[in-house]
């Protein structure tokens, strides 16, 4: 029986509504806006949107800011033009976002969430008739996480290989790589965590395996924009580990939020060091 894999517009909403509820720790009377971007989800961000606006008019209520918004994004260019038109104080990135963000925007890191079923913190070549990463080597990979190729080549990678060692296939939908593998229109296919988790229940999926997988990476990161005065800044992140605690322990665990707390540089300075890093 075919399963779509977890549909991460949940997961947006989750995100979304984290962010919004984090909004609410801030100064009262302060213009809050956020944005959060986790790419390569499934779903769109229209569908996530009501969940956000709700959350919107509940934190304002509650809080009496001037005012206070969310948007979520699946797609980085409209994400980065959303910053730029709207000076937002906050966002929740993607790794892959945030490291190549980091400097040209100047970001701070201020946290880091770890959200169930939202992928991105191990990746797995997988196939169908290779036998390891050798196997791969040469042939057509079929993955969508192409976009960027510089987070694989240095992070993802961890030196193993590189994209140019494969005849590369572009996918645009999170299941196309592997039904390539199962359908021998690939040898390969790059899929991360979450999509691996799902492999076994998509048809021909128990006939994949794993022949090389990435270490574990960070999670996503909260990050304060220039935009964001101290106060404010310094506020939301020290509320950030209270966020899932007392009357929020509920609501983080029905939006699969696993871990949420303060964080510095230090939390991504292996990841930031091997993205900088030429090779």
């Amino acid at each position: 029986m075919r399963r779509r894999l977890i549909p991460r517009c949940l997961i947006a909403s989750g995100l979304a509504a984290l962010a919004l509820t984090m909004i609410g720790t801030s100064h009262a009377g302060t213009d809050v806006k956020i944005v959060v971007l986790k790419e390569h989800g499934v779903g769109s961000a229209s569908q996530a949107q009501p969940f956000v606006d709700k959350f919107v008019a509940i934190a304002q209520r509650k809080n009496g800011w001037t005012s206070g918004k969310g948007t979520y994004f699946t797609e980085r260019k409209p994400a980065e033009a959303a910053m730029d038109a709207s000076k937002p104080q906050f966002a929740i990135l993607s790794l892959a976002a945030y490291l190549a963000m980091k400097e040209p925007r100047k970001l701070e890191t201020i946290g880091q969430v770890t959200v169930s079923r939202a992928g991105g913190q191990e990746y797995h070549l997988v196939s169908k008739s290779a036998k390891d990463l050798a196997g791969c080597k040469g042939q057509k990979l079929a993955t969508d996480h192409a976009d960027d190729q510089k987070f694989l080549n240095r992070v993802v990678s961890g030196g193993d290989w590189k994209i140019s060692d494969f005849t590369l296939d572009a996918t645009t939908r999170p299941l196309q790589g592997m039904k390539k593998v199962v359908k021998d229109e690939a040898k390969c296919s790059l899929i991360d965590d979450a999509q691996f988790a799902e492999m076994a229940s998509m048809d021909g999926g128990k006939d994949l395996k794993s022949v090389w997988k990435s270490k574990k990476l960070p999670p996503m990161a909260v990050v304060a924009l220039p935009s964001a005065d101290k106060a404010t800044k310094d506020s939301f992140k020290n509320n950030l580990s209270g966020l899932c605690e007392g009357d929020g322990k509920t609501a983080c665990g029905e939006i699969g939020i696993q871990t949420l707390k303060p964080a510095t540089d230090d939390a991504y300075a292996q990841v930031l060091a091997a993205y900088k890093k030429d090779k």
